[in-house]
C-alpha cells in the first residue's frame, strides 16, 4: 500500500509556508536561475499568492500543486517571507513557543538516550565495500570524514541495541512523570540585534531576527554573515530568497554553484521530501531536484554534503554482504544470476530520520525478543498477543473493537494494558462506548496515562494502539522507545487509510516486513457506508442501497456550484432531511487551493452559518477552526473568545490557548478540512466535495479516507464524471521513500540465524 503525505490539488499553494510546521503548502517552485533579489518582494503572502497559480514540486514524486497535508499551519498563509518590510508575514523578534511543551519534552528526552547510544560506540560499521561509482564516491567522502581527513560533525552509525531493561515484576509503587519544562530560552538581545542588522543589509525583513537567533543560535549574525543560505534555514524562506539575499551580502562572490549554496539546497530539499513523508530520498530523485535549482553540477553538489556531514548516505542490504570470506574456488567461479541482480537504490537522507527509524527498527526488534510466550485464551488478536510481543491488527471501523476487548481481557488477567489513539475525538468515541483510552500525545507528555518509571519506560505490561496508520517516524520512535522490556505492543488501524501526516510510513513498513503476526479483522462495517467504503477498499465504487439517505449523491457542473451546494447541504439540507445539526456536520475536500478547496469554502460557510468582521485576527467567537497544537496533528474546536494572551478554543471538552504569535502560523477556519487533517476522526455526517477541477488530486486512498469519515450520512458533492471511478479502481498514490522495513528484516532475520 502506498501513502502520500499531501494531496494533490489543482492551484499551487502560496508562495511561502513556515517549514517547521508540516505544511499543508509543500510545494516548492524550481528555479532555473537564481531568483530575483529578495527586496522585491519575494515571499509576499498577499492576494497576488492567495489566487494561486502553477507550480512545480522540488520533492521529486509530488506532482504540480501538491498541499502536504500536515497541520494548519500554511492554510493561514503564515509564513516567513524574505521580502520588504511590508510583507504581510507576521513574525516577531522572539521565537515561536509551543504549546506542546510536554511532548518537546519527551522527544529532547528520546534524543538524549539516541545520542548516549551513538556515544557509547567504538566505531563505525563497516559497510558498502561492493558499492560502485557515485555510491562509492559518496560512501568514500562519509569515510573521508570519519577517518579525520574532511570536515564533518553529525554521521550516521547504526546503533546498536540499547541495553535491556528487566521486565518490572509488578507495577512500581510510584511512577514518574517527566516535569513539565520551562518555556525555551529566548535568544540574547544582542544576537537579535546583531542578527537584525545583517538582515538589513542583505535587504531581508528585520522581524526575521528572532527566528534566524532562535535557529542558528548565539553566533546567528556571524554565521549567516558568512553563509546567507542558512537563511533557508529559517521556517518559511525559499531557495529563491535566500539566493537574492546572499547577492545583496556577497555581490559577485556567490553563484548557483557555491557550496555554501548546494549544501544548504540539498538539506532544504530533504526537508521538503519529509514533508511528502519521505524519510530519504534516491539519489537519481535528488539529482533531478538540485537540478531544477539551476545545480549545474548535482553529484558534486551531493558529495560536498555528504562530506561535510549535512547529508547521510545509505544503500539497505549491502551491509555485511562482503565481511564472508571468499575462498579461490569461490573467485574463480563463473558469475551466479545471483551476483548479477540490481542493487538497492542509493539513498540521501537526514540525521533526524534516519536517527529515528534505527531508533524504532531496534525498539521494535526489543520488543519482538524480551517477550516471554504466554498461552492466552480467547478471540485469534489475544492468543496472537499472548505468544508474541509485537501483533499487528487490521480491519475497519468496527475492528476497533477487537483490540479494545483485548486491552480490558488483560487487565481481567492483572496485567497493566492500555488504549491509545490518535484524536480526542477518538478517544471521546470509546469513552462513549464504555472503554477508556488516552491519546498518543498524551501519553508520551504524561499528561495522561500510567506514567513512567525511574528509566523512562511506561508502567505497562500491554499497549493496544489505534490507528496506527496516523504515527509517523518520530512519534512511533519515541512511542517505543518508551516501552519496557516484556511489553506486548499491539499495532491496529486500517491500512487503506491515507498515511501519516508526518514523515514515514511505520504501519506500512511494519506490516510488509512481515516481522511479527498480522491479525486480520473479519468484522464488516455495517449498513451503506461500510458496504460502500469497504468496496471502495478493494477497488470497486458500488451502488449501495440507502433506504435511509445515508449516502447521497449531488452532481454539479462546476467548482462554483460546487460551493454553493456545499453550503446548501450543510447550513439546511443535512439539518433537515437527516437530523444532523451543522456543527456536527464536516466538509473533507482535495486539497486547500482551488476554487473549491479549504479557503473557498471555510470563506463561504462562515459567510453562512457565523458571519462577522474576523476582529480577532480574523476569526469571531463561534468560529470552528483547526487548529496544529504540533506538526502533524489537528484538532478541531470553536473559538469562544480573544484576549492579550491569545485566542481563546473550546476543543472537545478542554478549554485552549493559541498564544497571539501563534493564531496566524497554527489556525485555521475549520468547517471544511483535506481528507488527510480528517483521518482519525469522524462525525455523524461529512460532505465530500469533489469538484471539477479536483480530480488530479483523487486516488483509492482519498476517497476511501474522505468516505470514511462518515458515521450516519455521506453526501458527495460529484463533478468530476468518470474521474471517480476510475480513481478508485487505479489511482495508487505515490510511494514514500522510506528505510524502515529492511531495517527491520535486517535486525530480525539476524537474530532468528
Amino acid at each position: 500500500m502506498t501513502e502520500p503525505a499531501g494531496e494533490t490539488v489543482p492551484e499551487a499553494p502560496e508562495a511561502v509556508a513556515p517549514l517547521d510546521e508540516p505544511t499543508e503548502e509543500a510545494v516548492a517552485e524550481p528555479v532555473e536561475e537564481p531568483a530575483e533579489d529578495v527586496r522585491e518582494g519575494a515571499g509576499s503572502t498577499g492576494p497576488a499568492a492567495e489566487s494561486g497559480g502553477t507550480a512545480e514540486s522540488d520533492t521529486p514524486d509530488a506532482e504540480a500543486g501538491t498541499d502536504a497535508e500536515t497541520g494548519a499551519g500554511a492554510e493561514t498563509g503564515a509564513g516567513t517571507g524574505t521580502g520588504t518590510g511590508a510583507e504581510t508575514a507576521q513574525a516577531s523578534d522572539t521565537p515561536e513557543l509551543s504549546d506542546a511543551q510536554a511532548e518537546l519534552a519527551a522527544q529532547r528526552e528520546l534524543r538524549a538516550r539516541i545520542e548516549a547510544r551513538k556515544a557509547e560506540k567504538e566505531g563505525p560499521v563497516a559497510s558498502g565495500a561492493k558499492l560502485s561509482g557515485t555510491a562509492a564516491d559518496l560512501l568514500a567522502a562519509v569515510r573521508a570524514v570519519e577517518g579525520g581527513s574532511a570536515s564533518g560533525s553529525a554521521f550516521y552509525e547504526a546503533p546498536e541495541p540499547a541495553p535491556r531493561r528487566p521486565a518490572p515484576e509488578a507495577a512500581p509503587a510510584m511512577t514518574v512523570r517527566p516535569p513539565a519544562p520551562s518555556a525555551a530560552p529566548l535568544p540574547a538581545p544582542g544576537t537579535t540585534a546583531a542578527v537584525r542588522e545583517v538582515l538589513a543589509r542583505g535587504g531581508a525583513p528585520e522581524n526575521l531576527a528572532g527566528q534566524v537567533a532562535a535557529v542558528l543560535g548565539e553566533g546567528a549574525a556571524g554565521a549567516l554573515g558568512e553563509d546567507p543560505w542558512q537563511l533557508l534555514a529559517v521556517p518559511g524562506v525559499r531557495p529563491e530568497q535566500a539566493d537574492g539575499f546572499a547577492r545583496a551580502l556577497l555581490g559577485a562572490a556567490c553563484g548557483p554553484e557555491d557550496p555554501r549554496r548546494t549544501v544548504a539546497l540539498t538539506v532544504w530539499l530533504l526537508e521538503q521530501a519529509a514533508l511528502q513523508g519521505h524519510t530519504a530520498l534516491e539519489l537519481q530523485a535528488l539529482r533531478a531536484a538540485l537540478a531544477r535549482h539551476a545545480v549545474a553540477d548535482p553529484d558534486k553538489a551531493v558529495e560536498v554534503a555528504v562530506s561535510e556531514g549535512a547529508v547521510l548516505v545509505f544503500q539497505e542490504g549491502q551491509e555485511g554482504a562482503a565481511e564472508e570470506p571468499v575462498t579461490d574456488e569461490e573467485e574463480s567461479a563463473e558469475p551466479t544470476e545471483a551476483a548479477e541482480e540490481p542493487t538497492a537504490p542509493v539513498l540521501l537522507g537526514l540525521d533526524r530520520y534516519a536517527l529515528a527509524e534505527e531508533s524504532l527498527a531496534d525498539g521494535l526488534a526489543r520488543i519482538v525478543r524480551t517477550a516471554t510466550a504466554d498461552t492466552w485464551e480467547g478471540a485469534e488478536l489475544d492468543r496472537a498477543a499472548g505468544e508474541h510481543g509485537l501483533v499487528l491488527h487490521t480491519g475497519g471501523e468496527a475492528a476497533r473493537a477487537e483490540p479494545v476487548a483485548l486491552v480490558a481481557a488483560a487487565r481481567e488477567r492483572g496485567l497493566r494494558a492500555l488504549v491509545a489513539v490518535h484524536s480526542e475525538d477518538g478517544r471521546r468515541a470509546l469513552g462513549a462506548a464504555g472503554a477508556d483510552a488516552v491519546t498518543v500525545a498524551a501519553l508520551l507528555s504524561g499528561a495522561a496515562g500510567p506514567g513512567r518509571d525511574e528509566e523512562g519506560a511506561f508502567a505497562l505490561d500491554v499497549l493496544a494502539v489505534l490507528d496506527a496508520p496516523q504515527l509517523d517516524v518520530e512519534t512511533a520512535a519515541m512511542l517505543v522507545e518508551s516501552l519496557p522490556d516484556g511489553c506486548r505492543l499491539v499495532l491496529s488501524g486500517d491500512p487503506e487509510v491515507l498515511g501519516a501526516p508526518g514523515a514515514g510510513r511505520v504501519f506500512t513498513d511494519v506490516l510488509a516486513a512481515r516481522v511479527c503476526p498480522r491479525i486480520a479483522s473479519r468484522l464488516p462495517d455495517p449498513g451503506p457506508l461500510g458496504e460502500l467504503v469497504s468496496g471502495i477498499g478493494v477497488g470497486e465504487l458500488n451502488q449501495v442501497e440507502a433506504p435511509g439517505k445515508e449516502v447521497v449523491i449531488v452532481p454539479v457542473r462546476d467548482a462554483g456550484e460546487a460551493v454553493h451546494r456545499t453550503v446548501q447541504l450543510v447550513a439546511d439540507s443535512v439539518p433537515r432531511a437527516i437530523g444532523v445539526p451543522s456543527e456536527q456536520t464536516q466538509v473533507v475536500t482535495v486539497g486547500h487551493g482551488g476554487s473549491a478547496g479549504t479557503r473557498a469554502l471555510n470563506t463561504a460557510l462562515k459567510q453562512r452559518l457565523n458571519p462577522g468582521p474576523g476582529r480577532f485576527g480574523g476569526y469571531d467567537p463561534g468560529d470552528r477552526v483547526a487548529y496544529a497544537p504540533v506538526p502533524g496533528r489537528t484538532v478541531t474546536g470553536t473559538v469562544v473568545s480573544a484576549d492579550a494572551e491569545g485566542l481563546r478554543l473550546r476543543c472537545g471538552d478542554e478549554d485552549v490557548l493559541v498564544p497571539k504569535d501563534r493564531v496566524e502560523s497554527a489556525l485555521r477556519h475549520g468547517w471544511a478540512l483535506t481528507a488527510h487533517q480528517a483521518a482519525g476522526t469522524r462525525w455523524p455526517a461529512v460532505v465530500a466535495v469533489l469538484p471539477g477541477d479536483a480530480a488530479a488530486g483523487l486516488s483509492r486512498a482519498w476517497v476511501y479516507t474522505a468516505f470514511g469519515r462518515a458515521e450516519r450520512h455521506l453526501s458527495v458533492v460529484h463533478g468530476v464524471d468518470q474521474a471517480l471511478p476510475r480513481a478508485v479502481a487505479e489511482g495508487i498514490a505515490p510511494e514514500r521513500t522510506t528505510r524502515l522495513r529492511p531495517l527491520l528484516e535486517g535486525l530480525l532475520a539476524t537474530s532468528e540465524e
